[in-house]
């Protein structure tokens, strides 16, 4: 029945692309009316904008629960359509400090479309990424080949093939997909633009960037987890590579084939090790990645107790119950942006 209901948002995923760029743009007006102390309008612009945020998170509904299989993700991108549309509601009725995200929302785009949408910016950061990847394969034994394949036609369908086989999930003819040799047909691996990192990256990118506090500490923020982000990625790459190409990860097929509408049981060594392994340990990562950065950059916990209180609905003093230091003395505290976001206009 659910499968049904989400396979029926295929018609969604088309406008994805203008309702992203839509939505930057939404954020930019928003964010330029509340730097100029048009307050007003910048909240009327930016409830605007989170509700135009929740259509383009629906859009992606079908993309991440039936094609991309991905539990995380299709039940984050669920929560992610009531939770925007009540993060503009929450700004209409007075709760200033939200223009943060808000502008936090647009720097993360800015960041992020550019490489989704731009070719050849999509194109070399995927390869170089690949690259990088089987550098760090061939350091640890494996041997797959690394391809680019060819355009082919099949039943009127413009697909990527590689000596006669559909190479699964390869839209571009870049250099940007493992060969692993398994009996009679080979199993194909491709690194796309959400292998890459970008996604986790741009949010910490905007995170950083949207609160105010002295550059110095910035710039200790972003060493402590852009680095490190993109370092974890490459080791996830090559953990799902070897994992999936060499079938190292065949647990409970039938379960999982069942759970997952699978028809090829070699895919359960993929939907264990990426959708479920990587999945998992990329949240905990994420989570330690945000510690370390309020440790150097405490303003942020301006934007995650918004968050927390988007989620459930209860104030929190994350600050004092992470043990937080202060600022320093003679730069802003932490909790100035907040203040001075909630002034009110002339």
């Amino acid at each position: 029945m659910l499968d049904a209901v989400l396979s029926g948002l295929d018609w969604a995923t088309r406008f994805s692309d203008p309702l992203a760029w839509l939505v930057l743009g939404t954020f930019l007006a928003t964010t330029a009316l509340e730097l100029t102390d048009r307050r007003e309008r910048a909240r009327q612009a930016g409830v605007a904008a989170w509700g135009l945020f929740g259509v383009f998170w629906f859009s992606l509904i079908y993309h991440f629960a039936v094609v991309q299989r991905s539990v995380i993700e299709g039940v984050g991108t669920l929560v992610a359509v009531p939770a925007s549309f009540y993060v503009g509601y929450l700004l209409w009725s007075g709760r200033d400090s939200l223009f943060v995200l808000s502008r936090a929302i647009l720097l993360m785009g800015v960041v992020f479309f550019p490489f989704e949408s731009i070719p050849v910016l999509r194109q070399f950061l995927i390869e170089t990424v690949t690259n990088q990847t089987a550098a760090l394969i061939s350091l640890i034994g494996s041997s797959p080949d690394l391809v680019t394949g060819y355009g082919a036609v099949v039943d009127g369908q413009s697909v990527v093939a590689y000596d006669g086989y559909i190479v699964g999930e390869k839209e571009h003819l870049y250099r940007n997909t493992f060969v692993f040799a398994d009996g009679e047909s080979p199993i194909f691996y491709t690194i796309v633009i959400a292998c890459t990192g970008i996604g986790s990256m741009a949010i910490f990118v905007g995170l950083i960037a949207a609160v105010e506090a002295p550059l110095r500490r910035k710039l200790r923020a972003f060493a402590v987890s852009i680095p490190v982000i993109y370092a974890l990625n490459l080791g996830r790459n090559v953990m799902i590579a070897v994992g999936f190409g060499e079938q190292r990860f065949q647990l409970f097929p039938g379960l999982i084939m069942s759970v997952f509408g699978l028809s090829d049981p070699r895919q359960v060594s993929y939907i264990v090790v990426d959708r479920i392994v990587a999945q998992s340990l990329s949240v905990v990562a994420l989570v330690g990645i945000t510690y370390l950065v309020v440790r150097e950059l405490p303003e942020v916990l301006t934007v995650v107790e918004d968050l927390l209180f988007v989620l459930t609905g209860s104030e929190y003093d994350l600050r004092a119950a992470l043990d937080v230091p202060a600022a320093a003395e003679g730069e802003p505290e932490a909790g100035a942006e907040t203040s001075a976001s909630t002034r009110s206009d002339d």
